[in-house]
């Protein structure tokens, strides 16, 4: 299950990231996976610093949510590049204003939606943003003690370069079996 669905992400997610998000953001816009892992929630959350870009995901029929997180320096940039600018980060962290989230919502939805068809063989699952978390102590949207894959990819839109985490949870990909191993536990 969880390294099945982990495989299909590091597989074709960046290469669908790569060739949507430069359409929206007018820029060139480098995706590399650069790591997967196996761990428990809390080692991943606990790591989180704010602002943190959190997008809660919902996966149906699946259960649970899948959390996609971005790194604050990208997300400036996004919006940035999105309100007419070159596409720069900010100098000094700060929190995003709620215009910021909006606009930022759009780009999540995007790279939201890229996760239909790495599933599309298996399940079809129906992707959907429920929401974006930018404080990181209200990120224990799954339990802290769950396994999760986390699926590591660089973007690099223009000058700026930061990490986007694609979290699965196992709960969550239970269904996602290969269909020789959904017939070998019917027989």
């Amino acid at each position: 299950g969880l390294v099945g669905a982990e495989m299909c992400i590091r597989d074709r997610f960046g290469r669908l990231l790569s060739t949507n998000l430069p359409a929206y953001l007018r820029k060139t816009v480098n995706v590399e996976v650069v790591n997967s892992e196996v761990v428990i929630y809390s080692e991943f959350s606990n790591a989180l610093s704010n602002p943190v870009l959190l997008g809660v995901v919902g996966m149906q029929p699946l259960s649970g949510n899948i959390i996609m997180e971005m790194a604050s320096n990208l997300g400036f940039a996004i919006v940035d590049r999105l309100l007419g600018g070159a596409g720069n980060a900010l100098d000094k962290e700060r929190d995003f204003s709620e215009i910021e989230l909006t606009i930022l919502e759009r780009i999540f939805t995007v790279c939201v939606n890229q996760l239909q068809e790495p599933w599309e063989n298996v399940v079809k699952v129906n992707p959907r943003l429920e929401r974006i978390e930018t404080n990181s102590q209200f990120a224990q949207i799954i339990s802290p003690s769950e396994t999760i894959a986390i699926v590591t990819i660089n973007i690099k839109i223009g000058d700026v370069e930061g990490l986007m985490n694609i979290c699965l949870p196992y709960a969550t990909c239970l269904l996602y079996t290969s269909p020789s191993t959904r017939d070998r536990t019917r027989s």
